[in-house]
Order: C-alpha cells, then structure tokens, then sequence
C-alpha cells in the first residue's frame, strides 16, 4: 500500500518558481479584485454582519455602511446617492430597467402595446428583454457605431425605452449617448444606457448626460462579483423586478449584499482618484498592441481605433480560428478572450462583428485593468507573433 508520505514525494507540487508567469489580459469579462476592496469586505465579515433594515444598534450601523457605500459609488458615477439602486450586476440592472420601462407604459391609460428600440451591438441581456416584446433593431457603421437619426428614427408613439450602451463590450467604440439623451428628453421616451464596460474606465456623470437608467457592475473595474447598481433618474418611478421586500426604498427586494457592496463602493473610489492615471495607461498599453497590429500582415484593429474605450482592444487574425489562438496564447500563459463576449461557453462567431460587416469568426480581444503591466503587454506581443507564426507552418 502506497503511504501518504510517498505519493506526497511521487507527485510533489510544482513551485511557484516552475510555473509560467501569467498575464491577465481579459479585463473586460472581469477584473480581479483590487485589494482595497478586499479589505472593505473582510473587514466587514469581522463585524457584527447586521441586518441594515432593523433598528438595533447594529441594523443602524450597517445602515451608515450602506449609505456611506451609496454615496461613494453616486460620486464615481456623477449621479445623486438616492438614484443608485443596489442589484446583483449589470444583468440584473438591465433586467430592472428593460421590465420597469415596459410594464410602466403598459399600464398607462389607453396605452398601445409597448414598444423597445435598441442597437445591434448591445449586450445580450439587453438584446434578449427587448426581444419579448415588440422591437426594433438599429444597425451600426462598420466601426461598431449606431447613426443617431437612425435609432431615433424607429422610435413611435409607443416607443417605452430606448437603449444605448456608452461603449461596446466587445470593440470598444463609444456611442453617441449625449446627443441621444437630449433627443430623448425631446421625445418623451426613457433611455436606458449601458454603462458595465465604462464605469470607471472614462468619466461619467448621469446628472449632465440626462439618461432616465444607467446599468453598471462591480466586477468590470476591480469590484466583487455579485454586485451592481441601476441608477434611475430622480422623479421617475419604475415598478422593481424583484418584489418580497421594502429595501432600496421599495425598488428592489432582498437583503442588500452588504459585504460585496462594500467593496464595490472601495473600488469605485480608487477608480474616481485614480481615474485619469489608470485611464491614461490602459490607452498606452492597448496603443502598442494596435501599432503592433498595424505593422502585422494579417492583422487587423476591429472597431473605432481613436474614439474608443481605453482599454478594450478587438483584432481580427485572418485565416485562423480563434480557438488555436487563443489555446497557443494560453500555453504561453496569456490569457485573453475570443469569441462572443455575451458567452462564456463557447467561441461562437460575435453577433457584435457580424452587425459590423466584420469577419465574426476571427476575432481576438485584449483588455487591461487596474494591475496590468507594461511586461505584461511585451510578454503578448512577443508571444502572439510567435502563435501565428508556429499555425501558419501547421497549415
């Protein structure tokens, strides 16, 4: 019989030392979470872990957490603290405000059935609530960008929302929200923005922008999973999604995730101080990777090369799949994305880049954060030529 001890010395664990050093380039799915936020939560899970509802002590000591947590994100976001309603992410939040929007003009007096008009490079959670009801899909340029006469041009009389994200998950390319939020102010139709891949990566303020709903989630910019906010504008009332509690002053039941809020609201502060710095090297970082590809036969930028999101970068390797692209590039320890970033099963070709005109089969996504490094991007240049290289001789 093999002892503990042997199979202990027959199959020793790999030091730290013998392994690949890795480089994290696929921020925009999630960004690891910053240690500040870390700290915010573990420093809760020591405490009393009240109830922020009750009136006890503790309840009211939690109760100061929330709102203080509430107000931190609101100044991230340039919004008031009592339009930031908590919810479990950028899903849920879309979810609140396609349902809210949609159930609000159906119960209007001699309303006709309502109506969603939406861009053909929204996220799937927003594709897939608009599509339960009457629709209209807009296209984009070959950019990834939405024309505004056109989006505005399918709104009618029972047009109930409008959506909008700020800048695509996928290519990065900012949408024209200002000049559609004032148009919707004139049209009397709600406007729902996506904000998920935005929020703490460019400045935001949903005061001025005048949007009705914004969607953002915690985990895009260095927050915890399980954690997001829909902000809805002051004097709009929308029925919530989730019923069976009084919480986030009726407009989402549940016990609010306290903990993960927390280090939410930790995160959205280090992004608000930090936001000009890390900004500025997310775009110096994705830049070198896009001069690379201008120089690289069979490499291309896909999306807006200069009005973008800083640290999104989508190219198209011509010829190959992305799977062997992205396998080689993992074995050399980097790890990026490929596929449908509305998926996180499968490599299925981009609904995004097929809105585009792009080639939606080869596609290939970078995306920085908070904590990627300058060797992290000479690690990707240095090993995707050599991926390429190593399947062009396979062929």
């Amino acid at each position: 019989m093999t002892t503990a001890s042997q199979r202990s010395t027959a199959n020793p664990k790999p030091c730290c030392d013998c392994l690949p050093v890795r480089s994290y380039l696929d921020h925009a799915s999630t960004s690891p979470v910053r240690p500040s936020a870390v700290a915010a939560m573990t420093e809760w899970f020591g405490g009393s872990g009240a109830d922020p509802s009750r009136l006890h002590v503790e309840g009211l000591k939690s109760r100061v957490e929330l709102e203080t947590a509430r107000e931190q994100i609101a100044a991230l976001l340039g919004a008031r603290p009592r339009e930031v309603v908590f919810t479990s992410g950028a899903t849920e939040s879309i979810a609140a405000a396609s349902f809210g929007a949609v159930h609000r003009a159906a119960t209007r007096k001699d309303s006709q059935v309502p109506h969603v008009v939406y861009s053909a490079v929204e996220h799937s959670a927003v594709r897939e609530w608009a599509e339960r009801g009457a629709h209209s899909q807009v296209g984009v340029d070959q950019l990834g960008r939405v024309d505004p006469e056109e989006l505005l041009g399918a709104v009618t009389e029972a047009t109930a929302l409008l959506h909008l994200q700020w800048g695509n998950h996928e290519v990065g390319t900012l949408q024209p929200v200002n000049e559609v939020a004032e148009r919707c102010q004139s049209l009397d139709v709600l406007l729902h923005v996506d904000a998920a891949q935005a929020a703490g990566r460019v400045p935001i303020d949903f005061a001025s922008l005048g949007a009705d709903l914004m969607s953002v989630s915690a985990h895009k910019f260095g927050g915890p999973p399980g954690v997001g906010a829909l902000l809805i504008r002051r004097g709009l009332r929308i029925d919530p999604l989730l019923l069976g509690g009084e919480q986030e002053r009726a407009r989402r039941g549940g016990m609010e995730n306290l903990p993960a809020i927390l280090g939410f609201a930790a995160a959205a502060q280090e992004c608000r101080e930090r936001l000009d710095q890390e900004s500025a090297r997310s775009r110096q970082q994705t830049d070198r990777v896009m001069d690379w590809a201008s120089k690289y036969p069979g490499v291309e930028v896909l999306g807006d090369p200069v009005d973008r999101l800083p640290h999104i970068l989508c190219l198209s390797i011509v010829g190959f799949e992305p799977q062997p692209v992205l396998l080689g590039l993992d074995r050399a320890g980097i790890a990026v994305h490929s596929g449908s970033s509305c998926s996180s099963e499968s490599l299925e070709p981009s609904p995004i880049l097929q809105a585009m005109g792009a080639d939606a089969a080869h596609s290939l996504r970078v995306s920085v954060g908070w904590n990627t490094r300058s060797s992290d991007i000479d690690h990707l240049l240095e090993a995707l030529p050599q991926v390429i290289a190593d399947l062009r001789k396979l062929r």
